[in-house]
């Protein structure tokens, strides 16, 4: 008992440290912790809770004080959306076994022994009277352990597959623990998450004791999300070696594991069911908020029906927490974050129809507003152009002061200098973006970051629904016609369907499924999922359970076109376009002199004598000769220190008496690269 008490002390450190309750930040420190007295009232329940929310590694967040874009940097490395270097998954040679790996499963093991610490305690103390306070409410706090443990689950299912199921504190034994560490087939894992889902549910209040808290709902909509990440994980990769029971699936070497069998086809429909019931019980019951914008740039979103859960920012005295999201933003939409021609061009007609259907209305991308003509409102609301405000007050960054507007206005997005400042695509953010001079560049901003929403419930009933029975029925035209309703878009999505043509949706990476093209009807589930998410940190975790990457093969990211139009706000600025002193801008194009290069060439092959490559204005860049999925990194690798800590005899350098197995495609040495 001495040990878990030191041990405990020592986790202490790194999890209950300044403490809060309310609003994530307004409870009183702990000073002084015994296993003898915490635990036992309701307020100790909702502080040991509460830096679980703090956790920025756990739910969304648009950090505390960090420079950068916040929950919405997260799309990065994606079809959607790109840094001025793409992601390292997606280049051979850059993505490696190493600590890195290591520390992230660390980071999920040590997250997990904090919950089962108070899972293993609190509910004994209940049953035995040993807790005071409202029993309603302590229930609640009950509840929002077993939310936690499940959405730290969620996070390691995600990223490693298989894994250790681990539901009591342990000792520091070797022997225990390296019995522990075995690994349970992802199925298993996916199920034991939904378990504790439903417990949450069970015990949580649909009102929460404090203000923005985690409610029995956001059970239900975590509920619907991991149950619809696996069931059509196991549906897009059955087979293969990344689904238990599949063709060299590492598992199946495990002694422990020797006995394990799975129907998995039944496995797929408990999955893809357990999502619609539980998308069902959240769409049912959330109207979708009417402004789709203000769910993203409204200081105080507790008015909203369709936000489950939202962080706050404030800088009031007392409560003072911060990010600098609207502050990049109104730098002429900067923050190293470019969204793509791929995730544009998905973007309807307000009328249902793609770009390219016969009398769309389309008038191209020569210019941004031609671009933008009778869109989906939810382009503009997303995605910034020309004489879109982006401050009512001066500041320190150069933009359009148009003699008859009040403020200060988007020009076109910045390329050269300091990479957090510009747009490596020309298609600058807007989502997120609030005008008010009082969070301007040189100031901290402190909108408030929506965490759940009910929409994903609608979407994920729809594809749910449709991915189990093939068609779309049940409450599906009712979740869908209410997105597009709020989007503004023609609520006849059947239009949609009938006038796609797949041949021309090969850029969108979601229109594939084990290299593949699916139906149109799926894939406009899809398109709607990614024009309603984007920039909200879902969209590798969709292209990964869709198996959509395998396709990917030296694929260019192409940003704005550039050549017809645009580049004359750069060279040729006009009154209407900025005022003094912003002054026009050389054009050094990669390829053309000695000189270093700030934009990708006209003449590039894969530039279509138009479009901007963000990755090809320097040789040195990574992606340069574009991105290449390896089909290894549709997990992650586990570091050797993991299996160094799990072998036969302790110290051993021997990895194959390790209790734990690694991930398809890598090996246990650190340094190395994957398998193709």
């Amino acid at each position: 008992m001495k040990k878990q008490v030191i041990t405990y002390i020592g986790l202490l450190g790194m999890t209950l440290t300044a403490v809060s309750c309310n609003d994530f930040l307004d409870s009183e420190p702990i000073a002084e912790v015994t296993t003898k007295v915490y635990l036992h009232k309701e307020g100790d329940l909702a502080a040991y809770s509460a830096k679980l929310y703090d956790d920025n590694s756990i739910l969304p967040s648009h950090g505390s004080a960090t420079y950068n874009l916040g929950l919405f940097r997260l799309d990065n490395g994606t079809d959607n959306q790109t840094s001025n270097t793409p992601s390292k998954l997606f280049v051979k040679g850059q993505y490696h076994v190493s600590e890195d790996n290591t520390n992230l499963w660390k980071s999920y093991m040590t997250k997990i022994r904090s919950t089962n610490y108070f899972l293993e305690r609190v509910p004994d103390y209940l049953e035995q009277g040993q807790i005071t306070g409202n029993s309603t409410n302590i229930k609640h706090y009950i509840g929002e352990m077993y939310f936690f443990r499940a959405y730290i689950y969620y996070m390691a299912l995600r990223d490693f597959g298989d894994f250790p199921i681990v539901k009591n504190e342990l000792d520091d034994d070797y022997n225990n623990v390296r019995e522990a560490s075995r690994r349970r087939p992802r199925n298993e894992v996916a199920r034991f998450i939904l378990e504790d889902l439903d417990n949450a549910y069970n015990l949580m209040s649909k009102v929460p004791p404090m203000s923005n808290r985690l409610t029995k709902d956001c059970a239900a909509l975590l509920k619907s999300r991991v149950a619809l990440f696996e069931g059509t994980w196991e549906k897009y990769h059955k087979g293969t070696a990344f689904v238990p029971g599949g063709n060299g699936w590492p598992g199946a070497s495990a002694d422990y594991l020797k006995g394990f069998t799975i129907d998995l086809d039944k496995e797929i429909k408990f999955f893809l069911q357990q999502a619609v019931d539980a998308a069902d019980i959240v769409a049912s019951s959330h109207p979708l908020y009417g402004d789709y914008a203000a769910l993203f740039n409204s200081v105080d979103l507790s008015s909203m029906p369709e936000v489950l859960l939202w962080r706050r920012y404030s800088l009031a005295s007392g409560n003072t927490s911060y990010h600098w999201v609207v502050s990049y933003l109104q730098r002429n939409g900067g923050g190293n974050l470019g969204l793509t021609k791929s995730f544009v061009d998905s973007y309807l007609m307000k009328d249902g129809l793609p770009i390219y259907a016969a009398n769309s209305g389309y008038e191209g991308d020569d210019t941004y507003q031609h671009l933008f003509a009778d869109r989906d409102p939810r382009m503009g609301q997303t995605i910034l152009k020309t004489g879109d405000l982006l401050s009512t007050k001066p500041n320190l960054i150069e933009y359009i002061k148009a003699s008859d507007k009040c403020g200060y206005f988007y020009r076109s997005p910045i390329f050269e200098g300091q990479a957090e400042n510009s747009c490596a695509t020309g298609y600058s953010l807007r989502k997120g973006l609030n005008t008010s001079g009082d969070m301007q560049p040189t100031k901290e901003s402190y909108t408030g970051c929506p965490v759940f929403r009910a929409a994903e419930a609608y979407l994920n009933y729809i594809e749910a629904y449709y991915e189990l029975n093939g068609s779309l029925g049940g409450n599906c035209d009712q979740y869908w016609k209410a997105l597009r309703t709020r989007a503004g878009v023609s609520t006849d999505y059947q239009k949609t369907i009938d006038n796609t043509d797949m041949s021309k949706e090969t850029d969108d990476w979601g229109s594939y499924s084990a290299g593949q093209q699916v139906s149109a009807t799926l894939y406009n589930i899809r398109r709607e999922r990614r024009v309603e998410f984007v920039a909200e940190g879902l969209r590798l975790m969709d292209l990964k359970r869709w198996r959509a990457l395998d396709q990917v093969r030296a694929y260019q990211v192409r940003g704005v076109n550039f050549w017809d139009n645009i580049y004359k706000l750069y060279t040729q600025p006009t009154p209407e376009d900025a005022s003094e002193p912003l002054k026009s801008i050389s054009l050094i194009e990669y390829g053309n002199t000695s000189e270093t290069a700030n934009i990708s060439a006209k003449s590039d092959q894969y530039a279509s004598g138009k479009y901007l490559l963000p990755y090809r204005k320097n040789k040195a860049n990574i992606g340069f000769d574009g991105l290449t999925w390896t089909t290894a990194n549709y997990l992650y690798p586990i570091s050797n220190v993991e299996f160094k800590l799990t072998t036969a005899v302790e110290g051993s350098n021997d990895y194959s008496t390790s209790s734990i197995y690694q991930n398809p495609g890598w090996s246990t040495e650190d340094g190395t690269l994957p398998n193709e």
